[in-house]
């Protein structure tokens, strides 16, 4: 009767251990999936073009760097162009894969740390939807591009930074022909002023 009892905890033991770990390696494995799904199963390349209500004044443009060299998986490069209705990420863009990126505004010149965004009153233009190629995102009415010489890659899921892009007004060449012969002109869009943009209130200051 006791040796029927012994062997009777002792199996259920064994079912509760394997019950607890199938729990844990379910759990461990999600989080490993939805860690590197985005490396095994990245969306196809974005190859997307302005609208044509979307070929408004350029108002700025930019590159986006790798801000941390040595950070080798947080990363991106190519071009951005910023207009009055969208923000478009050039053919030439690209980031290191991951989990949930959004494309961001942010208030804030010379972004190089997680620490520099997490802060500030950012505007959030959408989840990224390739990590290379050319994307569209549209900027919600009411946002004054002067107080925004930023846009970044983020990642929502661990709260990093992936990759930034400093913001510059263009500069647009115009040439004509005046007594027989040409001349080169410079004018150089200055709306975007970043060292006289006011801090704005940050999430924890409410």
């Amino acid at each position: 009767m006791a040796d029927t009892a012994r062997r009777g905890g002792r199996v259920w033991r064994f079912l509760a251990v394997l019950l607890l770990g199938g729990i844990l390696g379910t759990g461990f494995g999600v989080i490993l999936g939805f860690f590197f799904y985005p490396f095994v199963f990245p969306p196809p390349p974005g190859n997307e073009v302005l609208a044509e209500a979307d070929r408004t004044e350029l108002v700025a443009t930019g590159t986006f760097i790798h801000a941390d060299p040595s950070d080798p998986i947080h990363f991106g490069s190519g071009k951005v162009s910023v207009h009055e209705k969208a923000v478009f990420l050039e053919p030439d863009f690209k980031v290191g894969p991951g989990p949930k990126y959004h494309v961001y505004l942010v208030p804030k010149a010379m972004i190089r740390a997680s620490g520099e965004v997490v802060d500030t009153m950012y505007v959030d233009l959408g989840r990224l939807r390739a990590f290379e190629g050319s994307q569209r995102y549209p900027i919600p009415d009411g946002v004054d591009l002067a107080d925004f010489p930023s846009v970044v890659i983020w990642c929502e899921a661990f709260s990093v930074l992936i990759s930034p892009a400093d913001l510059q007004a263009p500069e647009t060449t115009f040439q004509f022909d005046s007594q027989g012969s040409n001349r080169r002109l410079t004018f150089v869009d200055r709306r975007l002023k970043h060292n006289d943009i006011p801090r704005l209130t940050s999430h924890g200051e409410g």
